[in-house]
Formats: C-alpha cells, structure tokens, sequence
C-alpha cells in the first residue's frame, strides 16, 4: 500500500450537478427546471501506484466522478487536485497538455475504437495529437505499446481494423492506446463488463502488469464487488453521488459497515452449489438523483433505518403503492378510494395533511392507516412517523426531522451511516419517546370491500 502521505490525486467537497432543461416557457422566463445531483461531496485520495475501486449500480455517480477527476465533466463545486495542480479551475488548454499525464479506459471497446482506422492508426493518434516524435519514432512506440499489452508480435495486429478482432484483443488496443503517452493516472470504466468470461480475468492481470512495470495509478470503475476484490488495494462504495463507505479492500470484505455494502456483497454470485446464500437484497432501485430523498439516501431501502434517517412524504407513497400491487384489485380499490388522491405526497416533506377520497371522511382514512401499521408493524417506515392525527377533513401525517449522516471511521474504514453516529443514536432514543401512537381504528368503520 502506497504512503498516505503520497497522495496523486486529492478530492474535497466535490459536486457534479447537471442541469435538467424545463419547458419552453420555463426558459425564457429563466427558470430553472432543477439539478441532477451525480456526485453530491465526495471527498477521497487517490495514492500514487494504488489501485482505488468505485463501486455501485448504475446511476450511482461512479462515471461522473471519473470524468469529473480528468477535466471532462466541469465540477459545479470542489476542487480536483492532481500533483497540486487544481484540475476544475484549469482551462481547456491546460487540460489537454495535462491529459498526457491522465488517460481513461472505456467500458466498451467496440464503440471507443474508430472501424475506419487501423490499430496503428488508432494506438499511434494520441501521439499525433500531442505532437510526439517522427513518423519513424512513433511507429517503432506503437509496436512497442502493442507487444507490452500482449497483442504480439506487432507486425500481425498493427494493419488490421477492430472488426477482425475479438473483444480482449479490442480491449488491449484500447489499453494500448491509453498508455502509450506514459500517463501517471489510468481512469478505468468498467474495463472488463462488455468482455467474455474467460478474458476477464487476463485483462486484469495485464492491467496489474503495467501498473507494476509503468508505476500507474488507477481509478477502477466497477459494479462488480467480485472483480473489485481480485484488482483493488482500496474499495469506495458510492450511493446516489456520496462514498458510504471506504476502506481497503480486506476490511470492506471481511467487516462491510454500512447496510448498502453488505447488500452489494450479498449480490456476488456463489460458484458452489452446494452452499446457500442469503439474498435477502434491498427493494427498489437508486432513486431519482435529481429529487433524492431527504437524510441518508439509502433510508427507503434499508432494513435498518430508524427515526432519524430521513423517513419522508414519498416513503409513505411508495408503501401504499407496494401494499397494493399485492392486493386483491376488490381490496386495492377499497383502500384507493378512502386514501383518495396521492399526488400531494409526491413533494419531498416531512409533514403532509391528506384529504380523504371523495365520500369518505377523516375518520376512514385515520382507521385505514392504523390498519396499514397493525398488518406490518415491522416496516422500518413506522420508525420515522413521529405522528398520524385527524384533524377536521383532513389526517396529518409527521415524521422525524432527517439528519444527514456524516462520515465516520470505524477501524480501517470511514462510513456514513447512522447507525455508527452515537449523536444520532441518542437523538433517535430521545424522538422514540417523543413519538404519538397511531390512535386505534374506530369500530363500526368498514375498511374491507362488500363481499
């Protein structure tokens, strides 16, 4: 493991924002449509020859902060640091003399590599771009780079085009065409997902070849925990744009900390058959990054969420809506008809009054939710509700104020997560107290369908 005061790359308070674009009329009139929040604070440092992994599913902002880091994506907040140099304040001059120095591998090399060019074309046009060497002296780099990545001998690949080759010889093109301007840094976006099987694994080991022959530095960019392990010194799980969780890779294996960590590990596929694994997986997908709930982002999907983690308007939607896909369509629309219209628990709150459907009163819809609690009180959701009152027409439903989680070191590794925060801990006992119970359903009320 490099020394920690080697650092290559330093990251702080970085956020990547892309602008959503609204109406017509919304833009004239300057209004702005919202923001999607693809990396949201991420603060982490890169050490010279290590190898970082950032892992998470899709739409959790791996990409972003990749391109964010080599100057292809502005940073809307932050700052980049490569060898001291400020990275999002630079100009797009000075970023390409510095793109010598960092490259990127993409996760698909049939789409990065241009049919129309040879694999001398190809691997030799970074030097031509950056006006290194002759003719002579960039051909003779080119063979070279070529036998390092193992496409040898040379002589045999360097006419040929992408379509007569199978996708890990791509990829060592690729690979080939990312190193031959001896970067420091290699970005590498999920450099093995679109590869057969059986070439995964080679293409790794080559990559760990030329960290170890080249003195290169990697950020790897994964879904896949199981590759993670076999390539990363240290592993950085990242959730809707925010690290939950990093450490080195043996830690995170061996002791995973946040409950988003132990659901991606619980996700690799076990070989033996012969033993049974727990699939007890988080509901759900990643939420909508440009509307992502309040406090700890992962709140809706974990089993573990208590009062203080951000328990929401839209959390009480997404019950219902899961109640009733399981529901006899008799009982579905029984229920539907007493809840009456749901869009006003669409806007992220913490406090909403909802008006029961048409023909039904306060009382129906305050006995339908006490229903709802008594036939699954075990649903972490229950935890966040500090109160369910009627009041006149209307039933008003409270929860806890969210707070957001902050990060923790626990051991080897730094987590975000309530669960590890004694302040939070404290605070979440203090509100139980505090919390009103849902007033029993009032007899004589009819919740059920007519037989």
């Amino acid at each position: 493991m490099p020394a920690s005061s080697d650092v290559l790359v330093s990251i702080r308070g970085l956020k990547t924002y892309y602008s959503l674009r609204g109406s017509f009329v919304a833009r004239l009139l300057g209004r702005e449509a919202g923001h999607v929040r693809a990396v949201d604070d991420v603060t982490i440092d890169l050490h010279r020859g290590e190898v970082l992994g950032l892992v998470g599913e899709s739409g959790s902002g791996k990409t972003t902060l990749g391109r964010t880091i080599l100057g292809l994506v502005a940073a809307s907040e932050g700052s980049v640091e490569f060898e001291g140099r400020e990275i999002t304040r630079m100009s797009e001059r000075q970023l390409r003399a510095l793109r010598r120095e960092m490259q990127i591998v993409f996760q698909d090399p049939h789409a990065s590599l241009n049919p129309a060019m040879t694999v001398a074309q190809l691997v030799e046009h970074p030097l031509q771009i950056h006006k290194v060497g002759s003719k002579t002296e960039r051909q003779a780099r080119v063979a070279e780079t070529l036998s390092t990545v193992g496409l040898d001998p040379p002589e045999q690949f360097m006419d040929k085009y992408p379509s007569d080759l199978s996708g890990g010889q791509k990829q060592r093109v690729v690979i080939a065409r990312a190193i031959i301007l001896n970067p420091v840094l290699l970005v590498a976006d999920e450099p093995v997902s679109m590869l057969d099987m059986s070439v995964r694994a080679k293409i790794l080991e080559l990559m760990l070849y030329l960290r170890d022959q080249l003195n290169l530095t990697y950020l790897y960019i994964t879904h896949d925990l199981a590759t993670a392990k076999f390539f990363c010194d240290r592993i950085a799980i990242l959730y809707l744009g925010r690290v939950v969780e990093i450490g080195p890779s043996e830690a995170i294996y061996a002791d995973p900390k946040h409950p988003y960590t132990r659901a991606l590990l619980r996700a690799i596929p076990d070989p033996d058959p012969r033993r049974t694994v727990p699939r007890d997986l988080p509901p759900g997908e990643v939420p909508d990054a440009a509307r992502p709930p309040l406090g700890c982002s992962f709140h809706p999907r974990c089993s573990l969420a208590f009062e203080v983690c951000g328990w929401e308007t839209r959390d009480l939607r997404d019950l219902l809506e899961t109640r009733w896909a399981l529901q006899e369509p008799a009982r579905y629309e029984a229920e539907q008809a007493v809840m009456g219209d749901l869009t006003v628990l669409d806007e992220p709150g913490s406090h909403v009054r909802l008006a029961p459907g048409s023909g039904h009163t306060a009382t129906e819809l305050l006995a339908l939710l006490d229903t709802i609690r008594e036939e699954s009180p075990e649903l972490p959701f229950w935890k966040g509700v500090k109160r369910i009152a009627a009041d006149g027409e209307h039933v008003e439903v409270e929860f806890h104020d969210p707070i957001a989680p902050r990060p923790l070191p626990q051991g080897d590794t730094t987590v975000e997560c309530h669960l590890y925060d004694d302040e939070a801990l404290a605070e979440a006992e203090r509100r139980r107290g505090e919390t009103a119970p849902v007033p029993t359903a009032v007899p004589g009320v009819r919740l059920q369908p007519d037989a």
